[in-house]
């Protein structure tokens, strides 16, 4: 029954720590693989008119809010000596400048960046029957008999709302127009009259506006297109190939006709300009923290001081896997239980060669020093604070020599944990009386041997990344330890050791 419920502690560490890690990558979109990069485009929106002198302005722009399968993260405004605002009316957002004098041409800039995901959809807009009643009278007699032919051709040949859609697109986008197609079109819209014939036949439809997104273009317009609500959610149609579902390549800026209001000014105009870039996908996980739960339990919402530490402790956990690992199953001797990893976090910061030079430099001169000590008779507490004072003029002095010498590394010598190298001193000077200098050394090589696998590592980018921005991944570490625990059997070394008795 122990053995049971050890067994499954161990899974349920390991399932939670993959659940979690899970969950926040697919609610944050933070990346499993650092440096990796998505695709995003910039779209700029530049607005241009003729203000009129001695007359405030006011420029009002739609701007995309939700658009279909794209996350807008990064929304800008440039017009200098303008007020901006950003409101929303009739469940549509605008931009908003406004300036109390302005003469001659004038130019706003508006840009969104936007990535390919997730976003919601828009709630379902009722057709109001008075609208309906005024749309109809827009028509002459002529014009509605022509409507009931163009409907009664496009119903005959149709199932649904999506076919009818369809089946009037084409109706309206053959080079060979009926009679009826060509009395409608006159003086009109083609994308209005058609969305006025569906929503007379009782269909929910209007007018989406938006680009079709292709790298490196400028002065565009916007293209209207036709959006039909039907079996739970909007369907877009382009309006000369009757294609539906072309949301991937289309950016949807605005629905409705309004796309520019203006007040004191002529003349205005508006182009789009669009190009791909590609950015970290760390920078854009930032814009999906402010609406998951894991934006409270984030180690990126602390300050940046705090975050720095933690980057470093959460490494230990697979510095002290490693280290369990190479003493329970390899078998090999170190000064101290968890020395190895203290000195790989100071590997970290001194990197390996001064790293190591500093260690062999500062314990072979305390261990003179300790020698030097024991012939003072002092008492054990005594001994190891002079030690600890020793140890601290030693780094203090490499510090010196190394920034006189114009070495960086020798200023982060003090990484080093003061304490542990003072009681490693002490040990291994009793070590070395007791059982001879080949122990000190064995034991002393085995340390910078594991604290050099773990600085190897700890330091690779990879284990960084998932350790800082995967901290649960660490219940994984903790099975395996906890797995490498119970472990009873021989050391590879051991049977090294003894493999002249595999015969007998």
């Amino acid at each position: 029954m122990i053995k049971f419920s050890f067994y499954f502690i161990i899974l349920l560490h390991i399932g939670l720590g993959i659940f979690i890690a899970y969950q926040r990558h697919h609610q944050t979109q933070i990346p499993f693989l650092p440096g990796e990069e998505t695709k995003v485009w910039l779209i700029e929106a530049k607005v241009e008119f003729l203000a009129n002198p001695n007359t405030p302005t006011m420029i009002s722009l739609s701007v995309p809010s939700e658009v279909p399968n794209y996350k807008i993260f990064f929304e800008q405004s440039s017009s200098a000596g303008y007020g901006f605002n950003k409101v929303e009316e009739n469940g549509q957002k605008k931009a908003q400048w406004s300036i109390r004098e302005a003469t001659s041409k004038q130019t706003l800039y508006y840009k969104v960046q936007a990535a390919r995901g997730d976003s919601q959809q828009p709630p379902t807009q009722q057709i109001n029957t008075e609208d309906k009643k005024l749309s109809s009278l827009m028509w002459t007699k002529a014009e509605e008999l022509a409507i009931e032919d163009i409907l009664s051709e496009a119903k005959s040949r149709s199932s649904n709302d999506e076919t009818l859609t369809i089946e009037l697109i084409k109706l309206f986008a053959s080079k060979s127009m009926g009679e009826s197609s060509s009395l409608l079109l006159y003086n009109k819209d083609r994308v209005e009259v058609i969305n006025a014939i569906l929503n007379q036949a009782g269909v929910q439809s209007r007018i989406a506006m938006g680009l079709k997104l292709e790298d490196a273009r400028r002065n565009q317009s916007l293209i209207s297109m036709i959006e039909i609500y039907t079996n739970g959610k909007w369907v877009l149609f382009d309006t000369l190939s009757a294609e539906k579902n072309i949301e991937e390549n289309f950016f949807l800026w605005h629905r409705g006709n309004s796309l520019l209001d203006i007040s004191g000014a002529e003349d205005a105009k508006v182009t789009f300009s669009m190009i791909e870039q590609n950015i970290s996908n760390m920078e854009l996980a930032k814009v999906y923290y402010d609406k998951s739960i894991f934006r409270l339990f984030s180690i990126h919402s602390l300050p940046i001081e705090e975050q720095g530490i933690f980057k470093m402790l959460l490494l230990l956990p697979l510095g002290a896997l490693i280290t369990v690992f190479l003493r329970l199953i390899v078998g090999i001797k170190t000064s101290g239980t968890f020395m190895p990893v203290l000195i790989a976090m100071a590997f970290l910061q001194t990197s390996l060669l001064p790293g190591i030079t500093a260690f062999i430099v500062i314990v072979a001169m305390g261990l003179v020093i300790r020698n030097y000590l024991s012939y003072l008779n002092l008492l054990l507490v005594a001994r190891i604070a002079t030690t600890i004072v020793v140890v601290i003029f030693m780094m203090v002095t490499a510090s010196l020599i190394g920034y006189n010498l114009g070495f960086n590394t020798g200023m982060t010598v003090a990484a080093f944990p003061i304490i542990i190298l003072a009681w490693t001193i002490e040990r291994m000077s009793i070590l070395w009386e007791e059982e001879g200098a080949k122990e000190v050394f064995i034991q002393g090589g085995g340390s910078l041997f594991v604290a050099t696998l773990a600085y190897l590592a700890m330091q690779n980018s990879f284990v960084e990344h998932l350790t800082f921005n995967f901290p649960e991944l660490n219940f994984i570490l903790l099975s395996f330890m906890l797995f490498l625990g119970r472990y009873t059997g021989y050391r590879l070394l051991e049977l090294y050791r003894f493999r002249e008795f595999k015969g007998q």
